[in-house]
């Protein structure tokens, strides 16, 4: 495909994390290629359903220039979404960038809470027992997989 724009002016090193349930970061670099009063601006789609949202509180550079984005209230309402940024200048067109992301994969889970142990005097193990983490898209807890390991007796 042709993309309008000079070359080698679209972002680089796109990536995406969302933590603490409903958080998200994304960061990119300049293209190289891109002229020193190029801007960036990203937009990103959570269901084909829902309009393309523009970053609310983007994280900038030293230059001033649109390098990241945080979002807050984020809600997986799709496996997939869509994210495209691009770009403006003064006297050149900057080529877009555009990515489908799946947001299971990006999400850094938080850790197990409520974990008990109990073990009773005349038992011969222990009963150990905890609440699944949190998600940010609060459904299929089924898909987790544990691994205790004991410390010490």
């Amino acid at each position: 495909p042709v993309f309008a724009g000079v070359n080698g002016s679209a972002i680089e090193n796109f990536s995406c994390v969302i933590y603490n349930i409903s958080f998200m970061n994304c960061t990119w670099q300049a293209g190289r290629g891109a002229p020193g009063d190029a801007q960036y601006f990203l937009y990103w789609q959570n269901s084909r359903y829902d309009d393309a949202m523009e970053c609310e509180l983007y994280i900038k550079d030293e230059n001033d220039r649109n390098v990241g984005c945080r979002f807050q209230n984020v809600r997986i309402n799709t496996p997939m979404a869509y994210f495209l940024v691009n770009g403006s200048s003064r006297d050149s067109l900057i080529q877009f960038y555009d990515k489908y992301i799946e947001l299971y994969k990006i999400e850094i889970l938080t850790p197990p809470s409520n974990v008990t142990v109990n073990c009773p005097g005349d038992a011969v193990g222990c009963i150990v027992t905890w609440q699944p983490p949190l998600k940010s898209n609060g459904k299929r807890k089924d898909c987790f997989m544990y691994e205790i390991h004991i410390q010490n007796k």
